[in-house]
């Protein structure tokens, strides 16, 4: 199996179940509160690792309970913790999450150590980056941080799949060096200026992307399923139908079983199929990491 290598953040989610979502000022009583793993690095570290990957995480967690607990889960997983760094400087990351009767979500998060991990971070881990086939790359960490990584990862040869959420610009000259970009519809407006409202215009959207320099793209359309296409092959994968309870985490399942099923050397169709399938199972279940799927489950 091909190394994947996870660069990104690590959080402890915090949810409250209810039926709606407060208004401003409004408190809403009799929710139900859980205590998971999440942000987007680590839970798409889990999800490729669950799915029979060979996975390596890069992040930053604090000197506390919370960070403690996050690197003994890695281990359990199977992932090689060798540069999951501490910091006194900041507390672990945090998020806040609100999942209403139809499993949709509000998140607010307080990166704290996620925000300390540095370009000279990922130079001592010159180790991981060498043994690399491919890199899986989000926008929890400092953006400095995430360009020096894709930008050091392509000059090593390595295929690097930027995850582009929470939706945020990186540089024209940093999309000229990834393999692949997986926005979801918010995230190709912002980075694209384009709405994506049907397979018309998330085929213009690609095409802004292409033109930027990326070789592959895939746009995530939740229970549209998913739009993928290249300079010379375009496709749309259906998604599963499912009765979702919470889709905390679903694009993390997604992009971590797409990794996986890239590194086996599947084919675009493949691939995508596999991560949809992911993505389907997870959003039938509360959680971020929680929900990921074992290679079972598919």
């Amino acid at each position: 199996m091909p190394n994947i290598l996870v660069i990104g953040s690590s959080n402890t989610d915090m949810v409250v179940k209810t039926e709606r979502f407060p208004q401003a000022g409004e408190t809403i009583l009799g929710g139900e509160f859980f205590m998971f793993p999440g942000g987007k690095g680590a839970n798409q570290a889990v999800a490729a690792a669950r799915l029979g990957g060979k996975v390596t995480f890069i992040c930053k967690v604090g000197q506390d309970v919370f960070g403690e607990q996050a690197i003994e889960g890695f281990k359990k997983e199977g992932i090689a913790t060798n540069f999951c760094l501490t910091t006194k400087a900041a507390a672990s990351g945090v998020a806040l999450i609100t999942v209403n009767a139809e499993g949709e979500n509000e998140i607010v998060v307080a990166s704290g150590a996620n925000n300390q991990l540095t370009e000279a971070d990922l130079d001592a881990a010159e180790a991981a980056f060498a043994a690399a086939d491919l890199l899986l790359i989000q926008l929890e960490t400092p953006i400095p941080t995430v360009e020096y990584a894709i930008t050091k990862g392509a000059q090593m040869g390595k295929k690097v799949i930027l995850n582009p959420a929470p939706a945020q610009n990186i540089s024209q000259e940093t999309y000229q060096h990834l393999f692949l970009i997986t926005p979801n519809e918010t995230e190709a407006e912002l980075l694209t200026g384009i709405k994506v409202e049907d397979d018309a215009t998330a085929a213009q959207a690609a095409d802004a992307l292409l033109a930027k320099g990326v070789q592959h793209v895939i746009l995530t359309l939740g229970a549209k399923g998913a739009y993928y296409k290249s300079a010379t092959q375009e496709l749309h994968v259906p998604a599963q139908k499912v009765k979702a309870i919470d889709t905390t985490a679903a694009g993390d399942v997604f992009n971590g079983a797409l990794t996986v099923a890239l590194a086996e050397g599947e084919d675009w169709l493949a691939a995508i199929q596999f991560a949809a399938k992911a993505a389907a199972i997870s959003v039938t279940r509360m959680g971020a990491q929680a929900s990921a799927p074992l290679r079972s489950d598919l």
